[in-house]
């Protein structure tokens, strides 16, 4: 997929292109994770991208050019490795804001269907028994924050472990 591609998908909010993309396939669990990865990939790829394009000027990969080492060996030995960090940490984090996106398009009526149980069609579910139910909402709400929030601080504890700039400073 060509830059111009990334930057057209960059242009929409990821919840968009997840709902454009069950419209077109149908609604269904493979469809809603197919959904989700798709909307998540261009911030995958303008990050890899700027990752490897950063690692490709430095001066230890330029020194193995210059010793004639071929390319692929370079990509698994030097850049490979200094950009597994950032797309590790990315990860983590996406799966955070995966789940979010999921839950709202199950709530909004277009994911996971039931019986197949998904926090957020439990969520579009107890709505209509807020008032004299109200752990219907409540329950599923609390497990979707614990999970997002428990994700991002792993996500932000492999970002102190990997990042090297902040090894440097403690």
């Amino acid at each position: 997929m060509g830059t111009k591609a990334i930057d057209i998908m960059l242009g929409f909010p990821p919840i968009m292109l997840a709902l454009l993309i069950i419209a077109v396939l149908g609604i269904g669990l493979g469809n809603v994770v197919l959904a989700v990865g798709i909307a998540g990939m261009p911030r995958f790829a303008r990050i890899v991208r700027g990752s490897t394009i950063t690692v490709r000027e430095h001066m230890y990969v330029e020194a193995a050019r210059a010793l004639g080492i071929p390319n692929m060996r370079i990509l698994f030995r030097h850049i490979l490795p200094n950009v597994q960090g950032p797309i590790i940490v990315l990860a983590t984090l996406y799966v955070g804001r995966a789940i979010l996106e999921s839950s709202a398009l199950g709530f909004l009526g277009m994911g996971v269907q039931p019986p197949t149980p998904e926090w957020g069609t439990m969520l579009g579910e107890g709505r209509e028994f807020m008032r004299y139910a109200p752990w219907l909402m409540i329950f599923p709400g609390l497990a979707i924050f614990v999970t997002v929030v428990s994700i991002n601080l792993l996500g932000d504890w492999l970002r102190e472990v990997l990042d090297p700039r902040l090894r440097r400073q403690t």
